[in-house]
């Protein structure tokens, strides 16, 4: 990061003037997009969601006198950030962000595909294993210049990421419908959806009923990742052939770096996999996350040859992760993947007709 002692002051003038809650959200939008450490994007998540409460002129005189800090979750680099950009300025350290390429595009020659993506299926929110509430991960979706997102929070089996439960799915379903509506003039869509866990036996982890009322189901295996080839086999040849699912998620399993450290891929039947896939009109999910990489390009060339079709998703769980799909393009464009055989180039219609004809 660029030293604050090195860098010109005179930069952060007038013309760069940015508002004091797009400041914070900026912040923690490049932060998550450069895998910074949470710790610190939370604080300026939290203090973004303190003073978006706030009267503008009250948060003006305290800027003036000092007391920002004694608001709650404000602390010196946040309340810093605020009254800087109170003053008209660019923070400082939003500067030192973008002059460190926090800003910079993910990967160099990923635009040609890129551009031709609409949405992503497979996102998480706060209210399973995400950090963000909903509406902070639509804005930032709406920003980057998506067309829909699906919300696909974790299913209930998946304690450990605070899976939803019927009740739960439910409840969110009303939330789902009431930001979608929110936002309908703009030409954006929020689409409901889950990741729903395949289970032991290849059913997937969740009411028919509820699973049928969704956009967008996507199918992925979080346990019993080192079962025999054979076992996991059938295992997602149940999910695939399940008239519910839409989208196979992350097939492999496998992390390649990461705070979570490494694990090797799940080993099946990829050919009998993917020709289940073209099958039952099945997309193979190209998760766009760097830690997962998901599925090794060998499976990717093998779903391609096969005629699969495919869904370039960012699986995030943050707003500037969002940002991940970058990511997948640069893969799919590297290996030859069509951009008619991406389900998330489609208009959204198209997109909701291919996933409802099950």
């Amino acid at each position: 990061m660029v030293c604050m002692a090195d860098r010109d002051t005179t930069t952060g003038t007038h013309d760069d003037a940015i508002e004091p809650l797009a400041a914070l959200r900026r912040i923690a939008f490049l932060m998550e997009r450069s895998r910074g450490e949470m710790r610190r994007v939370e604080a300026f998540r939290k203090a973004a969601a303190t003073i978006v409460r706030l009267d503008p002129q009250e948060l003006a005189d305290r800027a003036a006198a000092g007391t920002l800090t004694e608001l709650s979750a404000i602390g010196a680099s946040t309340g810093r950030v605020i009254a800087q950009a109170i003053e008209g300025r660019r923070p400082d350290y939003l500067l030192d962000l973008e002059a460190a390429g926090a800003a910079d595009p993910l990967v160099q020659g990923s635009e040609p595909l890129l551009t031709q993506l609409r949405g992503d299926l497979h996102s998480h929110s706060n209210w399973s294993d995400g950090g963000s509430p909903i509406e902070e991960m639509v804005a930032t979706a709406m920003e980057l210049g998506r067309e829909y997102l699906a919300l696909t929070d974790h299913s209930r089996s998946l304690r450990v990421a605070n899976g939803l439960s019927e009740e739960r799915l439910r409840k969110q379903l009303e939330v789902v419908a009431a930001v979608d509506a929110h936002v309908s003039g703009s030409g954006f869509r929020l689409l409901a959806g889950i990741e729903v866990d395949i289970l032991a036996d290849g059913s997937l982890d969740q009411e028919a009923e509820l699973l049928e009322r969704l956009d967008v189901v996507v199918a992925s295996v979080h346990s019993k990742l080192r079962s025999p080839a054979a076992t996991m086999t059938k295992r997602m040849l149940g999910a695939i052939q399940n008239p519910r699912t839409n989208v196979l998620g992350h097939c492999t399993g496998r992390l390649v770096e990461g705070g979570r450290g490494t694990r090797p891929p799940s080993q099946f039947d990829a050919r009998a996999v993917f020709e289940a896939c073209v099958e039952h009109d099945v997309a193979v999910e190209i998760n766009s996350r760097p830690e997962r990489c998901d599925p090794p390009d060998e499976l990717i060339e093998l779903a391609l040859e096969i005629g699969c079709l495919f869904s370039i998703d960012t699986d995030s769980h943050a707003p500037g992760q969002l940002d991940f799909l970058a990511y997948g393009a640069a893969r799919a464009q590297r290996l030859g993947v069509p951009a008619e055989r991406i389900v998330t180039t489609w208009e959204c219609d198209r997109l909701l007709e291919w996933a409802a004809r099950r």
